[in-house]
């Protein structure tokens, strides 16, 4: 499997991985295919994810400027169309309560409102008649042990002190009888305003959208070279070369390590595993009373997440290989069934018919950035979801296509500072190995 800290681009008009969501969203829109010719552009994005393809559509709908896009393999080849599917009001990994330790009240208050304003800007989005599957609202983050509910009680009272945002406290008993008899779960917080979506239907949707609005995207064009001649970025794919006056760099985890200097280093690209179950009969769904298609999260530093798909599987995700070279061993893919099992002992027969995996980005400060690469602006980069990227990478693209029609954002860390640099880079996935340890650690007796 492609690896960001070891191969020189992610492919060539690769296929979609086997996953759940490429057998299931139907045939896929067609884009401008290969760039085939010499070419100049105002603006060139590279990626064809959900940050790219917001930055376009934003760009020409909303800034009168026609971006060309180049995407490596296929719209949404990387994470945003091997996800989970879990639309948040959140990005990034960093608590409230540290935000507000670190930057101070007003300014975690207007992270809380950007991330209030992303989860609009998808659902506005979606408005727009973009066939996702979109499921129940609701997310349930449930306490994998008993000492995780006192966790869920301060954040719901920080929740509710904050931001005037009422968080429901559900016991276990409740949980067990009116959601889903997880047997892992001890108590949940409920937050209205997630829910469940095929992220690669959103992705060709924003697709759509961008093309209408004239934006240019082509596939099977990965950046060979990049070089600056006389004042412009020169982008050097298979078959073709484009000139431009400003590059935005919208690949996030599958971002190749020589691909920019001014994003080298700057983040860890980490491996997302997830399998989905084949359907579950009547009887299955009610021995585990799985009542609810609400999106679920657990508090476990190393995550687990689920969520029940229309046609009754269960999607069932969590940390996979620490390279690329092992994503594709069985074990990742078995060792997550078997923590299902353990939430649902009734399923203890249940096999998994899809098994995929898909780098996220992890930002060393655990929130992402939007920021110049370089000192002159001419290339912009937004990057370090951290695994929760799906609706904030919306209104990152929106932000990126107004830093580049010169409106002022909000004076935020996220769009005032770089991705810091991880110390000792070529040591990242030794330190990722260390956290797994760590965390399997924690979670089990902390």
């Amino acid at each position: 499997m492609y690896d960001p800290l070891h191969d020189p681009h992610p492919g060539i008009g690769l296929a979609y991985p086997d996953s759940y969501w490429a057998s299931h969203s139907g045939q896929a829109p067609t884009d401008h295919g290969p760039l085939i010719q010499d070419t100049e552009a105002e603006v060139v994005i590279i990626g064809a994810g959900y940050t790219g393809l917001s930055c376009a559509y934003h760009l020409a709908a909303e800034h009168g400027i026609q971006p060309l896009v180049l995407e490596a393999n296929r719209t949404a080849w990387g994470c945003s169309g091997r996800n989970a599917g879990f639309v948040l009001k959140s990005s990034g990994r960093k608590p409230y309560s540290v935000m507000k330790q670190q930057y101070g009240e007003q300014v975690m208050q207007a992270i809380y409102r950007e991330f209030c304003e992303g989860l609009d800007t998808v659902k506005g989005l979606i408005a727009t008649g973009i066939q996702c599957d979109q499921q129940d609202m609701g997310y349930l983050r449930m306490a994998h042990k008993p000492a995780m509910i006192k966790t869920l009680q301060a954040q719901a009272a920080l929740m509710q002190r904050e931001f005037n945002y009422q968080v429901e406290f559900i016991s276990r008993d409740q949980l067990h009888q009116q959601y889903v008899a997880d047997q892992q779960a001890y108590a949940a917080l409920r937050f209205h305003d997630g829910f469940g979506l095929n992220p690669l239907k959103l992705a060709w949707g924003y697709q759509q959208l961008a093309m209408q609005q004239g934006a240019v995207i082509h596939s099977a064009s990965p950046v060979l070279d990049w070089r600056t001649e006389n004042g412009k970025q020169l982008l050097v794919t298979p078959q073709g070369r484009v000139r431009a006056e400003r590059v935005v760099i919208a690949s996030n985890g599958y971002t190749p390590k020589a691909l920019h200097p001014g994003v080298q280093a700057r983040s860890l690209p980490v491996l997302s595993q997830i399998i989905v179950t084949q359907p579950l009969s009547a009887g299955q769904l009610a021995a585990c009373n799985l009542l609810t298609s609400q999106v679920v999260m657990d508090t476990r530093a190393l995550k687990y997440y689920y969520r029940k798909l229309p046609d009754n599987r269960i999607l069932f995700g969590g940390r996979g290989a620490i390279t690329g070279k092992g994503a594709e061993d069985p074990y990742f893919a078995k060792r997550l069934l078997a923590v299902l099992k353990q939430s649902f002992p009734a399923l203890s027969d249940v096999q998994y018919d899809y098994s995929w995996s898909g780098w996220i980005c992890m930002a060393l400060d655990d929130i992402p950035h939007l920021a110049a690469a370089d000192d002159c602006s001419k290339v912009l980069y937004s990057m370090g979801y951290c695994g929760a990227g799906l609706t904030f990478s919306a209104q990152a693209g929106k932000r990126l296509a107004q830093r580049i029609a010169g409106v002022q954002l909000p004076a935020i860390p996220l769009y005032q500072q770089r991705l810091p640099r991880f110390p000792l880079p070529a040591l990242r996935r030794l330190g990722q190995w260390g956290y797994f340890q760590y965390g399997r650690v924690k979670d089990q007796w902390f």
